[in-house]
């Protein structure tokens, strides 16, 4: 089989962005975005997935660190989407119950083409050490938006720990993201009664 991975660059006057990504990886993970509770979820997000994921960015983090989380889903969903080229075999469906402490999280994806966030999170707290954690959505947003992903990410269980919360996310996104582009060898190209995703 072809690797599956891709390389991009983004570019803008707020960010500056380069993504490595491999489907098919190992778990290992290179990030530096300036923000390090950010860094923290994304390696979570690639060891859980057992993505290979290099995030190398440059934002304008001296006014906030928006522009960077939300360009950083920005590359990732399109460095997934590239990398798994035309979805022939794909499982395309994929889910994670996730227990983090006193946490549980249910993430739901589905390869569609039709990209969706459904995002049902109260998080107790606004930031964790400089991390605005309303920025969880928006990376959600722009990853499900670039790759054409639907997913549903849901607390059934919140305690009062924001940082367990989010990092059931991230695993939760990286286990169901694992499966969903995983390949299934009894599916014959697209796995769509459309023939097309």
């Amino acid at each position: 089989m072809e690797a599956r991975e891709a390389t991009l660059t983004r570019e803008t006057k707020e960010t500056k962005i380069k993504v490595s990504l491999t489907v098919d990886g190992t778990g290992a993970s290179d990030i530096t975005t300036g923000i390090p509770f950010f860094d923290h979820m994304l390696d979570l997000f690639a060891k859980h997935g057992v993505f290979d994921l290099t995030v190398q960015a440059d934002g304008d983090l001296a006014v906030d660190a928006h522009h960077t989380v939300e360009d950083v889903g920005i590359c990732i969903g399109e460095a997934i989407s590239r990398a798994l080229g035309n979805k022939h075999g794909v499982t395309r469906y994929g889910s994670c119950l996730l227990p983090m402490d006193e946490c549980l999280v249910l993430v739901a994806c589905d390869i569609s083409g039709r990209p969706l966030l459904n995002y049902d999170i109260e998080l107790p707290v606004e930031l964790i050490g400089t991390f605005d954690t309303s920025l969880v959505e928006e990376f959600l947003k722009s990853l499900a938006a670039n790759m054409g992903l639907t997913l549903h990410v849901q607390a059934l269980a919140t305690g009062n720990n924001a940082h367990h919360l989010i990092e059931a996310i991230f695993k939760g996104l990286g286990r169901a993201l694992d499966m969903a582009t995983s390949i299934d060898p009894r599916v014959q190209g697209i796995p769509s009664t459309k023939g097309t995703l």
